[in-house]
């Protein structure tokens, strides 16, 4: 007779996820969870080799991803992750390299590493989890509140205008850039395919619900209320001019695939260079 100890219990996940870490500490209707489970997803699309493959992340309640997937996994200080990647790729140009990180920790303290990353087209996939706060710390105004939502630091509403994620990307000269919500799971994982084959730098932003502290502080509902939200107002862009992708509050969410070039990556160019030097060398 088949018992509970009897019964294969095998997941599908199980090679990509650290079973033993689970359930994780993530709040109901949080929408990480989702992401973690599509780039789990991705990576199985993708058929890289998980030998190769590692993450980066850095502080905040997206930061503990690295302590949830299967992989050589490194969870760095606040806003380091992309350096520390960054480092990792130098050292390792075999190696595909994930940060996985915050609005809060990749574009407020470490939005210079950012910008720059991508200005030298350092080869990586950088996926940023935008929930609109700074959700672990007690849900302060980030860089990515919309103007006017109330924050525990913003009582009578955010007068900061928020961050173009895309566009900053795309503006310091990132290859591939892509924005979709917790909702639109097999977009995600498409885009995360996409960005696992290209080289260079790719940003995919997903917008994630934070029940317990942007959408209670702004009577929004619980995480649920969040998705149906994302059902009814993202819009599929392709190709839209990232300068047109503000998000106001409570407003459309314009999601798709935005940038899609080629560049040489840094580590293309400075092969190049480096063959050039040994070769005036030589010639000397």
């Amino acid at each position: 007779m088949e018992t509970l100890t009897t019964r294969n219990t095998y997941h599908p996940m199980e090679n990509l996820l650290r079973m033993d870490r689970l359930p994780h500490i993530w709040c109901p209707g949080c929408g990480i969870g989702i992401a973690v489970t599509t780039l789990a997803a991705a990576l199985d699309k993708a058929q890289v080799d998980l030998n190769n493959v590692c993450i980066v992340s850095g502080i905040g309640c997206t930061g503990r991803v690295a302590g949830y997937v299967k992989l050589d996994s490194f969870h760095t200080t606040h806003g380091r992750a992309i350096p520390f990647a960054t480092g990792i790729k130098l050292a390792n140009p075999n190696l595909k390299v994930i940060v996985f990180s915050g609005d809060g920790d990749l574009l407020a303290i470490g939005g210079n590493h950012f910008i720059h990353a991508a200005r030298r087209n350092i080869d990586m996939v950088v996926i940023c989890v935008n929930n609109f706060i700074y959700a672990m710390t007690g849900g302060q105004v980030a860089p990515t509140t919309p103007l006017t939502a109330y924050a525990t630091t913003s009582p009578y509403g955010c007068v900061e205008p928020p961050f173009n994620i895309p566009y900053i990307a795309d503006s310091a000269g990132a290859v591939y850039v892509a924005r979709w919500t917790a909702l639109h799971v097999r977009r995600l994982a498409t885009s995360i395919v996409e960005a696992l084959h290209k080289t260079g730098f790719s940003l995919i932003e997903v917008i994630s619900p934070c029940a317990q502290y942007y959408s209670r502080i702004n009577r929004l509902g619980d995480g649920i209320d969040m998705m149906r939200f994302y059902h009814t107002n993202a819009e599929i862009r392709h190709g839209e001019n990232t300068k047109n992708l503000d998000i106001p509050f409570q407003s459309n969410i314009i999601c798709g695939k935005f940038v899609d070039r080629e560049r040489p990556s840094y580590t293309e160019r400075y092969n190049k260079w480096r063959t050039q030097i040994k070769g005036e060398d030589n010639e000397g």
